[in-house]
Order: structure tokens, then C-alpha cells, then sequence
């Protein structure tokens, strides 16, 4: 219960500070696959984001389960807002970093080519349920990103419980406490046998001085469950972004 407090402490401080520290940092689709190019030809993927750098590897057009690093011009909903029409316009064509899911392929490609690859981990996971505020937005994309990569995980090197890989869902108070958790955490329960089936913000107070309320519904073994997740912004990691400090159950928390 102590760590919780401190954590959600810090939590509400962090808010409390200027609105850049909380800047959504790339949670978004959990996959991408190419869309756009002609079953006889490739996607380039090149050194840097532009056709001035040269080609490194390629795509296949029917390509899927692909990882986004990163896009640039940098435009997250937050940056988007800020703009004008005209300057919108203005913009030259993204690029994103992409990468394969084996990690054996990596380069840049035309944003116009990549779409979000609906069946990639679509039997996994529902689609968040958005509500149209970037920071609510972003924090049920965080949720949904850590059930992902559970399900997905193969064991320590890529377990979001892991300390290595426990910061990119969880403020760092609470990463050194996540080893030996799991399924214990996500569903209530040390084995699951179900689906997910609702993650969305909380519908009546999503935001609520700083702290970011999400709802994850389930069935395991043919009993529904609900976890809720309060996430705000960690500021003892760069960019401050949004992570998970608490996790509560019917009748228990992590951390207790």
C-alpha cells in the first residue's frame, strides 16, 4: 500500500507540471503490414526517412506483423491539435521506422504504405474503445500494449514483468517489484483460459487530478472479471511518459 501511495503521489505532481512532460510516446497499433503496393513489387525500406537515403532492404507486399519504432515529422494527437489547417498541409511526407518482428529486417518507409494490421494479435486483444482525448487515449493504448506483449511473450527476454522490459508500462517505482508476476496480475489469477473482452476508460471519470482510470474486462474459465489500471506520468523516465502505477482487483491491489 505504501508504494502505491508514493507512486500515485508522484503521479499527481507530475501532472501538475507543464503538459509537454506528458506527451504520449508511441503506444498506439500493436501492428502494422504493408497496404498500397502492387503484388509484383516491394516496400523499400532505406537508411533514413527519405528517398535521398539509400535502400536497404525491402517488404513484401503482403508483409504484416510489422513494429513501428518511430515517425517523422514528429505528430502525436497532442502536436497535431496544436496545428493549423494550412500548416497541416504544409507537412512533408511522413516516414516511420519499422521493423520486423524477428528483428531481422529494419529501415524507413513511406508512411502512405503501412496500415494497421488488424489481424496481427487481433484474436489477442479487442481494439481499445477511444474516447478522443490523447493523453486518455494514449494510457488504454499502454494497457492494451502490456496485455499484448504478455500473451505474446516467449519468456524473460521480452516479459513486460521483467525488470529489463518492466518500464515501458509501469512507473519506475514499482519496476523492481514486478518479478515473479503475471497472469497473477492481469487477470486475477495464476492461469487464464478466456479472452478479453472490453478495454476502455473509465465512462464516468477517465482523468481525475492527473490520474488516468482504465478498465479491462475478461472472461477466464467462464467467469467475468474486471482489472483497473491508474496511470499518469513518470517523470523519472525520459519524456515522462504514461505508465502504470497501480493495479486494482475486486478485493486486492498491486502493488499491495
Amino acid at each position: 500500500m505504501m508504494r502505491s501511495l508514493i507512486a500515485m503521489a508522484a503521479c499527481l505532481w507530475a501532472l501538475a507540471a507543464p503538459s509537454a512532460q506528458a506527451e504520449i510516446d508511441g503506444h498506439g497499433p500493436d501492428a502494422w503490414r504493408v497496404t498500397g503496393v502492387a503484388g509484383d513489387d516491394v516496400l523499400n525500406m532505406r537508411m533514413g526517412p527519405g528517398t535521398r537515403y539509400l535502400v536497404i532492404d525491402s517488404l513484401a507486399p503482403t508483409a504484416r506483423g510489422l513494429e513501428q519504432i518511430t515517425c517523422v515529422p514528429l505528430l502525436t494527437p497532442m502536436i497535431r491539435h496544436k496545428l493549423t489547417d494550412a500548416q497541416r498541409a504544409d507537412l512533408p511526407q511522413r516516414w516511420c521506422l519499422m521493423r520486423t518482428s524477428d528483428f531481422r529486417k529494419a529501415g524507413w518507409v513511406a508512411q502512405r504504405f503501412i496500415t494497421e494490421d488488424t489481424g496481427a494479435g487481433a484474436d489477442v486483444m479487442p481494439a481499445v474503445r477511444t474516447i478522443g482525448d490523447p493523453l486518455i487515449d494514449g494510457a488504454a493504448f499502454v494497457v492494451r500494449a502490456l496485455y499484448v506483449t504478455a500473451a505474446r511473450s516467449h519468456g524473460p527476454a521480452d516479459h513486460p514483468f521483467t525488470p529489463a522490459n518492466g518500464g515501458q508500462y509501469f512507473v519506475a517505482d514499482i519496476v523492481p517489484h514486478l518479478s515473479g508476476h503475471g497472469d497473477d496480475v492481469l487477470y486475477g489469477a495464476q492461469d487464464f483460459q478466456g479472452r478479453i473482452t472490453r478495454i476502455a476508460p473509465d465512462g464516468d471519470r477517465p482523468m481525475m487530478r492527473g490520474m488516468i482510470t482504465i478498465h479491462v474486462d475478461f472472461v477466464n474459465f467462464g467467469a467475468n472479471g474486471r482489472v483497473t489500471y491508474r496511470l499518469c506520468a513518470d517523470t523519472s523516465q525520459p519524456g515522462a511518459p504514461l505508465r502504470i502505477f497501480r493495479i486494482e482487483h475486486a478485493d486486492w491491489t498491486f502493488p499491495d
